[in-house]
């Protein structure tokens, strides 16, 4: 290289803009497989201060800076797993002939009662941040038989823990006459499409992330299946003081999660601790046609569904149990 383009080099700071001429070339040495012989090298923009040095920094304070913090590559190699993700849900659903729908962000209803819901005045009426798409697509369902709805969701808790975010994206799919056992198999081939995906297109990325490939590839079909009341007995087995009616927090789903190396299935949940609209099993009313998927590694929860009340009065029945308004 000239003098010239040397002495740029030597200007340059972390973070500076540059634009590099040379030849590229294979080299297996290098972490991208390729090497660029340089001969020409010149400055576009050059940074000053940059607040984030190649030291350590606490999370609190890269948060601070997290639009710079994303020039990572372990914060990149983040968001190019989750665009795959991404991209692999609406392909699943796409090659199923499931229809998109976009429910409304804004909403005049709860789908999970009124407690963790974001008000807002909507021209002098009440409406909420949406916290399921849910209702929309029910009827949806109905006109196109398989439909699904894939955005962002908000929840009003104040719970500051791994598992709640306030703001989070969620797919949601309803198939109208789909029945329980033909949910759990939609739920468990769903997964393993969207692990599988991961693992054909995102080595690199998961290398970056320092991700065990070994639990991702234990991700297949089929996955253990148990009742509510089954996991309330392994629960007291362990020692944990549940009984039976009390809800499965994180503690127990960890507990569940950690007794398989795969998601686990934990169907037949109370009847009173679920919503209003989840199907009664025939053979049992006590308790829904209603699934969680705990995941394995501490993750908990990442997928929950049931069987609807397809019955008008057992549904406006179950509204008036709950208090609901029925209009």
């Amino acid at each position: 290289m000239s003098e010239a383009a040397w002495a740029e080099v030597e200007r340059a700071t972390q973070e500076t803009t540059v634009r590099v001429v040379g030849t590229v070339k294979e080299d297996k040495r290098s972490p991208s497989g390729v090497e660029i012989g340089m001969s020409d090298f010149s400055i576009l923009a050059i940074t000053d201060d940059y607040p984030i040095s190649p030291k350590e920094h606490g999370t609190a304070f890269l948060m601070e800076h997290r639009h710079l913090w994303l020039r990572s590559s372990r914060q990149r190699a983040a968001l190019r797993v989750r665009s795959e993700i991404e991209q692999a849900i609406r392909d699943f659903f796409y090659t199923r002939d499931f229809t998109l729908i976009d429910s409304p962000i804004l909403t005049p209803a709860a789908c999970e009662g009124t407690s963790t819901l974001f008000e807002t005045n909507y021209f002098g009426d009440k409406a909420f941040l949406s916290q399921s798409g849910q209702l929309y697509l029910e009827p949806a369902a109905a006109a196109l038989g398989k439909v699904y709805c894939f955005g962002p969701t908000f929840r009003a808790e104040k719970s500051k823990t791994r598992r709640h975010l306030m703001e989070f994206w969620m797919v949601e799919p309803e198939v109208a006459f789909l029945e329980f056992e033909g949910l759990c198999a939609l739920t468990e081939e769903f997964l393993c499409s969207l692990v599988g995906r991961v693992l054909e297109r995102s080595r690199e990325d998961l290398k970056v992330l320092e991700r065990d490939i070994t639990k991702l590839e234990a991700v297949v079909p089929p996955f253990p299946r148990i009742t509510y009341t089954r996991a309330i007995e392994i629960l007291q087995g362990k020692g944990n003081p549940i009984q039976w009616g009390d809800d499965i927090g994180g503690d127990e789903e960890t507990v569940l999660a950690n007794q398989y190396d795969r998601p686990v299935l934990v169907s037949r949940y109370p009847t009173a601790m679920k919503a209003f609209y989840m199907q009664p099993d025939p053979e049992n009313p006590d308790v829904v046609l209603g699934l969680d998927m705990l995941a394995p590694e501490g993750y908990g929860e990442i997928i929950g569904g049931s069987q609807r009340i397809h019955d008008h009065d057992l549904l406006l029945a179950r509204i008036h149990q709950h208090g609901l308004p029925v209009e």
